[in-house]
Order: C-alpha cells, then sequence, then structure tokens
C-alpha cells in the first residue's frame, strides 16, 4: 500500500505524541516527520496536557498508560480545546473496555502496540465511516512475541532476572530468545 502524501495530511500538519516509552517515541517521531507531520512530543500525561492547551494539535497519538497516569486525560484536553482534532490512542494492554472509554472520550481510533507508523497514519487520514485498511504485512505472531519481550526487558533496564520473572519464564530460556536475531 502507498504511503499517504503530505497533501493528503492538510494544512495543519502539527501532530502531539504522547508516549513514555523513550525509544518508541523517538522512532515514531522520525517516520512520522517523514510522512509530513510536524511533530511536538511528551512522555507525561502533564507534558501532553500543557502542549495541547497552549498549542492544540491537529493530529494526536496518545499512549494509554503513562507513568504519571492515564493518557485519556490528554485526549479530553484535546477535545476541549479543538474538537476537531484526529486523536489516535496506542496500547500495549488491549482491552475492550479501554477502548470503548478512548472512543467515547474522543479519540478517533484504538491501536494496540506493537503499531508500526503506516498503521498510525492510515487511522489518523482515514475517513469517519471508513475503516482503515487491514496491513499489507501484519507482523509474525513471532515478531509481536519478540517485540513485547523486548519492550519488558527494556522496561526492566535490561535486567535478564527480573525480566523473566515478569514474564514467567526460565531465566535461561530468556537468555536464549534475547541472543538470538528477531523474527520477521
Amino acid at each position: 500500500m502507498a504511503e499517504p502524501a503530505a497533501q493528503d495530511i492538510g494544512p495543519d500538519r502539527s501532530l502531539l505524541l504522547v508516549d513514555d516509552d523513550e525509544p518508541f517515541l523517538k522512532r515514531l517521531a522520525k517516520a512520522m516527520e517523514k510522512r509530513g507531520f510536524e511533530i511536538e512530543m511528551a512522555s507525561t500525561v502533564a507534558a501532553g496536557r500543557a502542549i495541547a492547551t497552549a498549542r492544540p494539535p491537529a493530529y494526536a497519538v496518545v499512549d494509554l498508560r503513562l507513568e504519571d497516569g492515564n493518557g485519556l486525560d490528554v485526549v479530553e484536553v484535546l477535545r476541549e480545546k479543538r474538537p476537531d482534532s484526529r486523536v489516535v490512542v496506542l496500547t500495549g494492554y488491549g482491552a475492550i473496555a479501554t477502548a470503548v472509554a478512548a472512543v467515547k472520550i474522543g479519540a478517533t481510533d484504538y491501536l494496540s502496540k506493537p503499531a508500526d507508523a503506516t498503521d498510525i497514519t492510515n487511522a489518523l487520514l482515514s475517513n469517519g465511516d471508513a475503516l482503515p485498511p487491514p496491513p499489507e504485512n501484519p507482523m509474525s505472531a513471532d515478531r509481536v512475541r519478540w517485540e513485547h519481550i523486548q519492550r519488558v526487558y527494556e522496561l526492566c533496564d535490561r535486567n535478564v532476572s527480573e525480566t523473566a520473572r515478569r514474564l514467567n519464564m526460565h531465566r535461561r530460556t530468556l537468555q536464549r530468545i534475547l541472543a538470538k536475531r528477531s523474527p520477521r
């Protein structure tokens, strides 16, 4: 599928990214910038709310669970300050209840992590009634598992024993997984 052209974005290209996963935030910002968006980043609810209040963006991608609270608080401020803003809520903890809450508050779409920049762009730019097309080449189950393990490993400050405990797996098994290349 072809990537959306910069002119599909519209005259206001402002995009707020709110996520406490620093490596993911930087990768997403770079990818979205290549697609023509003008990026502002925040890693906390407080920073996201401050940007949404001072300079409400045309688009936003907000993580649901942040270190200092719930990303839906940022979505509420965006809806108050700029009702036409298109908001996609991301989360690593996908559940029907949170998806319903996000959409009721005014999110345009709801995606589970790991989501790539193309999926996010499609969700941001889709018209209201039509669903974005399914991904052309979705990640394999092995790749999703690998991404999850890597995320938990990073959140545990690259501590193998703590990561293994949190993933409920043997430490040696985790070490073997981490030693291999990522699946496609």
